[in-house]
């Protein structure tokens, strides 16, 4: 077993397909099945030339790029375990990762290579390879065009570590998913069916690992035109231009990456035809945002999933299936519809005991705090592409527990099923307030506000003891008495407006709660608290 195998089929049988295509130099890049055999080939060999063996852990500081999934196939081949940090959330964290997990060799860019002027822990990776130029104190692997070519590819088990990445956990520590081969061809065959992939399309992603998806299902991956580190600032034109210049008929990406494009295309009476599938996740997708969609794009089917870093997919809905009712339900309060959990994976609600480990259950004992439709609760998930622990086991007693021995992870999510059996969000379960007045989740009240176009990002919290919304105002045509009312049932005690409400670096999609909260204790909002 390994990853590799679900690329070969289409290295054999369509070896002159284009694999995948960008624009790094504003000049479209293609690379087909046999490149990508050929030049991940080189890649491993120089890799083996240089000592490295399988099991050991190789540090990545690359974009979204040919380069990436080249160097990427080359790791998977030799047994070599990828990992991903994010280099922006600073020095200290780069050394507390590169301790719990010392890596043998670094690959980067040769502006990522200045990290070794930064970080300790950088410069005491014994091997140093660059994408690029050639630089001093570090082995080029692009430009050893004649370097032996290893071929073959390293027998895995299921359990075989592949691909590492760092997150934060709840005390600001960084916590590492470790995917592996195993694990990665389970996700690629459900992702495979719920996204409906098919050999020869053409797909425009965001997201690296649908990217590798794509591979194995002999599809053309387009790599948009622009900076994927910040997507809800993605400059939109040229992204456009490539999606009618190269034909693709499907996108995946997060919403805010989908707010650019839309604002675009609506100035610019720009319809999007020949797209025939859109897919957006990685936080919140509103109606109003999957209606626009439509609109631009109206011969595709629009589909909002639903997911996590641990289980992707959980969800999805199709904007056809959203009905009146449904939408009734939402401005009403009833949270964020989701849609129907992926066969290949089992979805409960259990009671609200956040913040508490659950250990080890029966399945009696189980059932015991599950809850019925209609009732909300903590949304937990297991299946096969679901991961069952982190590295070294930290966040391993926060987040895991056991049913009989089969381990369910906890997304974090508050949620319920409705008598339909499709799940609907509610937020975080952290950030969902209690107090004498009730309960109240943070999608009750933004899922309503999301509907009206004068209003931008919202984020309800619980600032001080009080219920307190944040509103981030697309226009000024929006009154707090208005707001107020609209919102009666929710018995808030004050409207903030921020010019902007913080985000996740990685999808600018989902509100960042530590960062709102910082906000507000340093008074970065636009005038004091209006009280309702």
């Amino acid at each position: 077993m390994n990853i590799f195998e679900i690329v070969k089929p289409h290295i054999q049988n369509c070896p002159n397909a284009i694999a995948i295509q960008d624009m790094p130099d504003k000049e479209t890049r293609h690379l087909t099945f046999a490149d990508l055999d050929k030049r991940s080939a080189q890649v491993a060999g120089i890799f083996k030339k240089q000592g490295l063996v399988a099991g050991d852990t190789v540090l990545l500081f690359y974009p979204m790029s040919i380069e990436l999934y080249i160097t990427l196939v080359a790791i998977f081949r030799l047994g070599l375990i990828a990992m991903f940090l994010d280099p922006s959330a600073g020095k200290n964290h780069i050394e507390r990762c590169c301790t719990l997990n010392p890596p043998k060799a670094l690959i980067a860019s040769p502006k990522a290579q200045l990290l070794r002027l930064l970080s300790p822990a950088i410069r005491k990776i014994p091997q140093k390879f660059v994408i690029g130029r050639r630089l001093p104190g570090a082995i080029s692997l692009t430009s050893q065009t004649n370097a032996t070519e290893y071929s073959q590819y390293h027998s895995c088990q299921h359990d075989t570590p592949a691909l590492i990445t760092f997150t934060s956990g709840s005390t600001g520590e960084p916590k590492a998913t470790v995917r592996t081969h195993g694990f990665l061809i389970d996700q690629y065959e459900v992702l495979r069916r719920s996204l409906d992939m098919q050999a020869g399309a053409i797909d425009m992603t965001t997201l690296p690992i649908f990217a590798l998806c794509n591979l194995g299902a002999g599809m053309r991956s387009i790599i948009p035109n622009g900076d994927l580190r910040r997507p809800g600032a993605i400059e939109p034109g040229p992204v456009i231009a490539q999606l009618q210049k190269q034909h693709a008929q499907r996108i995946v990406a997060s919403p805010a990456f989908f707010e650019q494009l839309l604002g675009y295309c609506e100035k610019h009476d720009i319809v999007l035809t020949e797209l025939t599938y859109i897919f957006s996740g990685g936080g919140p997708v509103f109606p109003r945002l999957m209606s626009r969609l439509q609109r631009i794009a109206p011969n595709a089917r629009i589909m909002a999933v639903y997911g996590s870093t641990e289980a992707e997919p959980i969800a999805e809905v199709d904007w056809n299936d959203i009905h009146t009712n449904d939408l009734i339900a939402i401005k009403s309060g009833k949270g964020l519809l989701v849609g129907t959990p992926v066969p290949e994976i089992q979805v409960r609600i259990v009671r609200h005991q956040w913040g508490k480990p659950i250990g080890s259950l029966s399945s009696t004992e189980f059932e015991n705090i599950c809850l019925t439709p209609e009732e909300a609760g903590e949304i937990v998930v297991t299946g096969p592409h679901v991961l069952s622990g982190y590295l070294h086991g930290r966040g391993d007693e926060e987040t895991k527990f056991r049913v009989d021995g089969t381990v369910w992870h906890r997304t974090g999510d508050a949620g319920y099923f409705d008598q339909s059996g499709r799940l609907w969000l509610l937020g975080r379960v952290a950030a969902r307030i209690k107090d004498e007045r009730g309960v109240l989740y943070p999608f009750a009240v933004e899922s309503v506000l999301s509907f009206d176009e004068s209003i931008g990002r919202t984020a309800l919290t619980q600032y001080r003891g009080r219920r307190v919304l944040i509103v981030e105002r697309n226009s000024k045509s929006y009154m707090t008495a208005e707001l107020a009312e609209m919102l009666e049932w929710a018995n808030l005690d004050a409207i903030i407006y921020m010019d902007q409400i913080p985000v996740d670096k990685r999808h600018n999609a989902k509100v960042d709660y530590s960062l709102l909260n910082k906000a507000l204790e340093q008074g970065k909002f636009e005038q004091q608290t209006i009280s309702v």
